[in-house]
């Protein structure tokens, strides 16, 4: 792990009256695995909706490579190579898996045509490039499982040069083979020299790919702690307190 891509410091945010951020620090360092954990209404979701261009912050600063920066929409989060996946994928279920892929993005030809043939045969190199296998880029997006889904969000984060994937709850309502596929995308992401912020409240999901542990509780950052240094029972006493 080597330098500090994102530092996001003493971040703030309220809603209504109820804070659900109050000085949160995080940061994430190039090629690793962070996993951002904590229980339900912990502030986990907002922390990375700020830092994705979601939410604003009321007060705080966020850093990219050491630059103050300010992520006022996600289209400014995605010109640094921040990508994220929410658990909703922002898949479109009526169209194809090579028109998810580029959705927004698309590849054109002259008169601003689009080049079907292009995305399609670029979707199934993406697609084996993180080790995902289907029949054709033609197939509806609907008719495919969470975890194939969830592999095509991460493929698209992938070929548009993402620097940093955030990924929030991806394991979540998928079978025990589904998710260790995710489990096995996510490292190669690392392999690829991609970072990633994983949010989740299921330990035994996450422990074995992070590198490093961030946990919140009540809006407040409680423990910052390396995996070499804790154990899933550790992580659990500090999210439980």
């Amino acid at each position: 792990m080597g330098e500090t891509l994102v530092e996001m410091k003493n971040i703030y945010k309220k809603f209504g009256e109820v804070y659900a951020l109050k000085g949160v620090d995080f940061v994430i360092k190039r090629n690793e695995i962070v996993g951002l954990v904590g229980d339900n209404g912990a502030g986990k979701s907002t922390l990375i909706k700020i830092l994705s261009g979601i939410y604003l912050a009321d007060k705080g600063e966020i850093y990219f490579k050491g630059r103050r920066v300010h992520i006022n929409s996600p289209k400014d989060a995605m010109k640094l190579g921040i990508e994220t996946i929410h658990q909703d994928q922002a898949l479109v279920n009526e169209m194809s898996v090579a028109r998810n892929i580029f959705m927004g993005r698309e590849l054109t030809k002259t008169l601003h045509l689009l080049d079907k043939k292009k995305m399609r045969e670029k979707s199934m190199e993406i697609l084996t490039d993180i080790g995902l296998h289907l029949k054709s880029p033609d197939i509806n997006v609907k008719s495919l499982s969470g975890g194939e889904r969830q592999g095509i969000a991460i493929a698209r984060a992938m070929h548009f040069n993402a620097k940093i994937l955030v990924m929030d709850e991806p394991t979540t309502a998928l079978s025990i083979r589904e998710a260790q596929k995710i489990l096995q995308f996510i490292k190669q992401l690392r392999n690829s020299g991609v970072s990633c912020v994983f949010i989740t409240h299921n330990l035994h999901h996450v422990y074995p790919v992070a590198d490093r542990f961030t946990i919140l509780s009540h809006g407040r950052k409680i423990n910052d702690i390396m995996k070499k240094d804790t154990s899933i029972e550790k992580l659990e006493q500090l999210i439980m307190k």
